[in-house]
């Protein structure tokens, strides 16, 4: 299991938002000549178990199904920092598209929700967007995927959590560290030079590089014995 410290910090990274790329979109309500449609964003039940696989290691959270009538209850526990298991559940109904396979797909994700994961999803606008019918089905049109993914990345930012860009740039960071921090006394230097910036980032992130400076200075130590 990754190595929080707290039950908040473990939470902020279920939190954490998806690339745009991972998230999908569907047409709610449309125009009366199904020219525009709502679009609603959502997540895949792979993206879930993704980001539990992730944040909470795959032995330090699972899942199983009960049922109340025709609904699915889903039942998520994840392993706790203090070592209990905390459970969080959800259900839904079958769908008109998938009947159960769906109805287990949508508990999933409604439980995850309740440990936070695309949350911030519900606060996100829905706005409407240029769509094409195929049958009797509605579909975005060519070229509006670009402009949701755009839709997506600012409303993150616009929240403070910084998607791409802060990713890349701590990748590129991660890697001039590992590259050219190669004694005990650069990573200190580099730590205390940088404490407020190192403050500053996600949580994840922060522990990653922590852990990167202090296995830079065992090395060194354990070569000097």
């Amino acid at each position: 299991m990754p190595n929080f410290e707290t039950a908040q910090e473990l939470f902020d990274e279920l939190c954490r938002p998806f690339a745009a790329e991972e998230i999908e979109w569907r047409i709610g309500s449309t125009n009366a000549d199904k020219t525009k449609g709502m679009a609603l964003a959502y997540m895949d039940a792979r993206a879930v178990m993704d980001r539990f696989d992730a944040v909470c290691g795959p032995d330090g959270w699972q899942c199983n199904y009960t049922m109340a009538g025709a609904i699915a209850i889903c039942n998520i526990g994840v392993l706790m920092p203090s070592d209990r298991w905390i459970w969080k559940a959800d259900g839904a109904g079958a769908t008109d598209v998938e009947g159960e396979k769906g109805m287990l797909s949508d508990a999933l994700k409604r439980a995850a929700v309740r440990w936070g994961v695309g949350r911030y999803l519900y606060e996100m606008d829905s706005p409407w967007v240029a769509i094409v019918q195929r049958g009797k089905s509605s579909f975005l049109a060519d070229g509006v995927r670009k402009e949701l993914d755009k839709v997506h990345e600012d409303f993150c930012l616009k929240a403070g959590w910084g998607l791409r860009a802060g990713r890349v740039a701590y990748s590129f960071a991660n890697q001039v560290v590992k590259h050219f921090v190669t004694d005990a006394l650069a990573a200190a230097e580099l730590r205390e030079r940088n404490a407020g910036t190192i403050a500053q980032m996600p949580v994840a992130m922060r522990k990653h590089l922590n852990d990167t400076l202090d296995r830079i200075g065992a090395s060194r130590a354990e070569a000097a014995e």
